[in-house]
């Protein structure tokens, strides 16, 4: 497994240093030489941090590496004796590597030259927290199809009925058995229509009329309301960190691109038209007290995620346990990290696949 590792990184190595000079590398900055060509220890010490970065920490004896960077200089020398290197096809395969290289570079020039500050971390973290939006509720309710159906549930209550009882009876949804209990929830957390008729309630009441959302209509019991704790800014530092790196390059490409003169040439083909879905916005600060965003979160611009009961079902078996900080805090500083990264990705994607189809080379070779 390691050594199809090391080929793959070594066959991005072809590429990235196939218009290196060899002639500009001295004998005593060599590691090895190759039909009078020297192979630079700047070669074998990049070759060395990418197995480093990729592999966390692992390493390979440099007696391996170098011979790897042998066999790359063979297929090197082979390839241009061969002239594949004027082929039509490499010539753009090549210049394609270098766009997305220097594409790359310029993004990572960037993120180096605009580093997010502590006064842009305090900002976005004072933005967050200071909305009011720091209470959590706990409730109960019952799930039905049709508004008379949730009229009469209504009509069962106020002559008395066991809500609870109710709910096992007549819920649709599988918080049903538990007698409709979602536990504790952030306003946010739950589809904007449910959540206003949440806050709406004082403790201990039930709703006077139906509350309808995409999954059918609810009668809801808000049974308890409670402040929540506000992480302290060093404790989510690192975590809005990649957010605000996120925005920044996304304001840096757009700029660019409205500077930019630019025309779309392409005929635009004519394709089933497909729902728009709107992107989530993942916040970095997580209360202590609060559960994870599930199906049918409000994404804090209006914009319902849910699509079925089913989904609905899913929300409830989410409920929070009291006190516990969500599992998914990481989750989502993981997942704003990866989409900060995400164009960076993008340009090295011709990479990959030239580096594939080079592995078959190198492994035919051995």
């Amino acid at each position: 497994m390691k050594f199809k590792f090391l080929t793959a990184i070594l066959v991005c190595s072809v590429f990235l240093n196939a218009c290196q000079k060899q002639e500009d590398v001295n004998k005593s900055d060599a590691v090895a030489v190759v039909n009078g060509q020297y192979i630079s220890k700047a070669s074998l010490d990049t070759l060395r941090q990418e197995i480093s970065q990729r592999m966390r920490g692992q390493a390979f004896p440099d007696e391996q590496l170098i011979e790897k960077l042998v066999q790359r200089e063979i297929l090197l020398q082979d390839a241009v004796k061969k002239k594949l290197d004027q082929t039509p096809e490499m010539v753009a395969r090549l210049e394609m590597l270098k766009q997305s290289l220097l594409s790359q570079a310029a993004l990572q020039d960037f993120i180096k030259n605009n580093e997010i500050t502590d006064a842009e971390l305090k900002a976005e973290y004072e933005k967050q927290t200071g909305t009011g939006d720091n209470f959590e509720f706990k409730a109960r309710h019952i799930l039905v199809k049709t508004e008379a159906e949730a009229k009469e549930v209504i009509v069962k209550l106020d002559k008395g009925g066991d809500f609870t009882e109710l709910a096992k009876e007549l819920s649709t949804g599988p918080s049903g058995p538990k007698g409709g209990d979602l536990g504790w929830f952030a306003p946010k957390q739950m589809v904007a229509p449910f959540s206003e008729a949440v806050i709406a309630m004082e403790n201990g009441q039930y709703s006077s009329e139906p509350v309808q959302t995409d999954f059918g209509f609810h009668v809801i019991l808000r049974e308890d309301s409670r402040a929540q704790a506000v992480p302290e800014f060093e404790t989510v530092k690192a975590k809005m960190l990649p957010m605000l790196q996120r925005k920044k390059v996304k304001d840096y490409v757009a700029e660019l691109r409205k500077q930019a003169k630019v025309e779309v040439l392409l005929v635009k083909v004519e394709t089933e038209a497909s729902p728009i879905v709107h992107p989530v916005t993942a916040s970095p600060i997580v209360h202590p007290a609060t559960t994870t965003p599930m199906a049918g979160v409000d994404d804090g611009h209006g914009h319902s995620h849910a699509k079925s009961a089913e989904e609905m079902d899913m929300l409830e078996k989410s409920a929070p346990e009291t006190g516990e900080m969500v599992k998914a805090t990481e989750e989502t500083a993981t997942e704003t990290a990866a989409e900060a990264a995400e164009m960076a990705k993008e340009v090295k994607a011709s990479v990959t696949e030239t580096s594939d189809k080079a592995a078959e080379m190198i492994k035919a070779a051995e």
